[in-house]
């Protein structure tokens, strides 16, 4: 089921029933930017959704995709994007580093995706050199910066997600929730 509330929110029942609301609603997004955020802890519940998301994107113009690059969602976005990229060379993957050592604390196979995303990445910013007290905040500052839409899978908690989200939403950006706590919506 599906239903537009007075704010503007679109839910369905289920995260494949929004990702095919998505390719049944044309959205005009601000910009042609969609970044990506969640938490460390995504299990690949959504990989359906998320592929489905970043194709519809694409139908609807998207063309730059911004990954942070953390363990979990992160991740798994990035390869999603990469992916797309296989499929359309048009497909611009930038990665959004904290500092550049931040992959020394993933463990082995998140350390080698890591390393082939950036391997494949068409940008590769770092936020700075070295960690530093609100590193993360400007990570997630900069993954936002002029985007269009943001999909995240946010679970509702208070976390670096939910800061990227609102920070987001007062930017103007659509916020697509892929996570299945939650009523997955689309946030115009």
């Amino acid at each position: 089921m599906l239903y537009i509330s007075d704010s503007g929110k679109v839910h369905a029942k289920d995260v494949a029933r929004t990702a095919i609301f998505l390719y049944i609603c044309k959205v005009n997004y601000r910009s042609n930017i969609a970044a990506f955020t969640g938490h460390r802890t995504y299990d690949n519940s959504s990989e359906d959704a998320l592929w489905s998301t970043v194709v519809r994107l694409y139908d609807e113009g998207i063309r730059h995709f911004r990954c942070g690059m953390a363990e979990g969602f992160d991740l798994a976005a990035a390869e999603a994007t990469l992916r797309l990229k296989g499929l359309h060379a048009d497909v611009v993957l930038e990665c959004v580093v904290p500092w550049s050592g931040f992959v020394k604390r993933f463990g082995p196979a998140d350390n080698r995706r890591y390393h082939h995303i950036i391997d494949h990445a068409d940008t590769v910013r770092y936020t700075a050199e070295r960690y530093h007290l609100g590193i993360y905040h400007r990570r997630n500052d900069m993954l936002v910066e002029g985007a269009g839409v943001v999909v995240a899978w946010w679970n509702g908690s208070h976390s670096g997600t939910e800061y990227t989200v609102r920070r987001a939403q007062k930017q103007g950006a659509a916020i697509i929730n892929l996570h299945p706590s939650n009523e997955p919506t689309l946030q115009l």
